[in-house]
């Protein structure tokens, strides 16, 4: 992320503009659609384990090994696609103790085999490979890899992919709908540093002229962005967590020189962290790997059981509140919001990127969530509703998809409003918990679309939402109720860009009281105390909705 010193609405913009900005500037490609499409020659595979050797040479700032990959032949096939960078080197690919044909077109890498696969066989190849992979600008929106140093000059490296690809860095099928089920992570790195990565450390093999190899394995399916690696002069500690599953692991790395700050910055949190997403969104969905924060050269990301943090120990983003009302001040934003896509974002994963509102609206409302649990229910609101400035509603919040193409960065602040409003529709907090909680069960390790998000909320709730999913989603405004008062009667209507538009809203027809309306695109007339006038009307705050008084 930006530094320190940047202002924080000129980070905010990174933050909810740079995909979208890019997709203007940059026309879809035959490269775009080999990246975002799900063509045959991916699906006639499934992946079911992975195992990435590499090892690093920080001076040069390249990487040199192979991946494994293991899978399953969903039909008979001759031919795959998988995915590497195209500044990458393939050195050969084995298939059975021999090396088999490739072609490349960008990054994508075409295998031929030397006789079919036939539906349901389980197969394996190995790519060996090399290269210098793409240095991260601004991660991790402009990411890639981050060669940096910490204050006494020793390297600090990791990496952060998300939107830019895991084929950046290592061979892999790069595309959201397929996880692999299980992973095995070794990374080489000079003896005098620590490597962590995702899951567990299997165990540590001297290599030759002073290297270290770190094996580490993920029980748990994971997303290919998610995979990650840390390297620098570490302070680790642990602890535990009594969760809804048992004994929660708790590892935590902090760079030597920062552990005795991170030690009590941390534990102000964490704790209470996993307290309130297990009583929000079910249990912590990686028990078997545990919980990881790690400290980055970089401000975080969701790194699936390795979580990234580099908001300098302060509270807030960057020590700023993004709600303007005090409450994002209570917590550490990186360790709260990163930690809350280990429910959103890594166990619930989306098949394409373009609905990725899913990780990042249910995440950033799971800030307030975190607020009222800590501080009640009046400080999740405030929260929710003050960070209404940071939307834009600039484009839709859904990009397009086969195309890896994100949609607005309104999906943070706007889609979490959308949350928040639905939570108001349903109007029962048990029951809006029980789907949160329902979401991370039913999805359990699961890649999802929106269209099975939207059908289980609306089942649960047993409430026609799709009209109000249509009109956050779908479309750039949000709904403005046009009103108008006089003698005693209110005449109201939706004005909206879904037809028919009609979802119920709570208005102000008694001072100091809010009442539901059920608006549709026509007229309709409810009597309201003499005393409220146009200018006195009001929406209840909860409900993220425009106003119009008319004549």
């Amino acid at each position: 992320m930006k530094p320190v010193y940047c202002a924080i609405l000129t980070c905010l913009l990174s933050l909810q503009v740079a995909a979208q900005l890019m997709d203007k500037r940059h026309p879809h490609t035959a490269a775009d659609t080999l990246r975002g499409m799900l063509s045959p020659l991916r699906t006639s595979y499934d992946i079911n384990y992975y195992h990435l050797d590499i090892s690093l040479d920080i001076a040069n700032q390249a990487i040199k090994g192979s991946n494994e990959f293991h899978f399953t032949a969903t039909q008979r096939l001759s031919k795959l696609q998988f995915d590497l960078f195209e500044n990458m080197d393939i050195e050969k690919i084995i298939f059975k103790a021999q090396q088999i044909p490739f072609t490349r077109k960008f990054n994508a890498v075409f295998v031929s085999f030397p006789q079919p696969i036939e539906k349901g066989s389980k197969e394996k190849f190995t790519v060996f490979y090399s290269g210098k992979p793409v240095i991260a600008k601004n991660p991790p929106w402009e990411g890639g890899f981050i060669f940096s140093k910490d204050k006494s000059g020793k390297p600090w490296v990791s990496v952060a992919c998300q939107g830019l690809g895991a084929s950046s860095w290592w061979p892999n099928k790069d595309h959201q709908s397929d996880e692999a089920d299980s992973m095995l992570i070794s990374v080489t790195v000079p003896k005098d540093l620590q490597e962590i990565s995702n899951g567990r450390l299997r165990s540590k093999v001297e290599k030759p002229n002073g290297q270290l190899q770190y094996n580490w394995f993920v029980n748990n399916p994971i997303n290919n962005y998610n995979v990650t690696l840390y390297v620098g002069r570490y302070a680790h500690w642990a602890d535990q967590y009594a969760g809804e599953k048992g004994e929660l692991s708790l590892d935590y790395w902090a760079l030597k020189e920062d552990s005795a700050i991170a030690v009590p910055h941390w534990n102000a949190d964490v704790k209470l962290m996993l307290k309130s997403f297990e009583h929000w969104f079910g249990p912590y969905p990686f028990y078997q790997d545990g919980y990881k924060l790690v400290q980055a050269p970089y401000l975080g990301m969701e790194h699936q059981s390795a979580i990234a943090y580099g908001n300098g120990f302060k509270k807030g983003y960057l020590g700023s509140d993004l709600s303007n009302t005090g409450w994002g001040l209570k917590f550490d934003f990186i360790t709260i919001h990163e930690s809350g896509h280990e429910w959103f974002g890594n166990n619930i994963t989306t098949k394409d990127i373009a609905d990725m509102w899913v990780h990042e609206a249910f995440t950033n409302y799971a800030e307030a969530l975190f607020l009222e649990s800590n501080y009640g229910k009046k400080a999740g609101a405030e929260y929710i509703t003050g960070i209404r400035k940071n939307i834009r509603n600039d484009s839709p919040i859904i990009g397009t998809y086969n195309l890896n193409r994100e949609g607005s960065g309104d999906m943070y602040y706007k889609g979490a409003n959308l949350v928040h409003l639905i939570r108001q529709l349903i109007n029962d907090d048990e029951k809006f918990r029980s789907i949160l909680r329902g979401l991370n069960k039913t999805f359990y390790h699961k890649t999802v679309t929106t269209q099975q998000v939207e059908e289980y909320i609306i089942r649960q709730s047993g409430l026609n939402l799709q009209k109000t999913f249509d009109q956050y989603l779908r479309h750039t405004g949000i709904p403005t109720l046009e009103y108008q008062v006089y003698n005693g009667l209110l005449k109201y209507r939706w004005a909206a860009d879904v037809k028919n538009f009609d979802m119920p809203v709570k208005v102000s027809l008694k001072p100091g009281n809010f009442s539901f309306i059920y608006p549709s695109a026509n007229w309709k007339t409810i009597a309201a105390d003499k005393s409220i006038s146009n200018r006195s009307f009001k929406a209840e705050p909860n409900f993220y909705i425009q106003l119009k008084a008319v004549n």
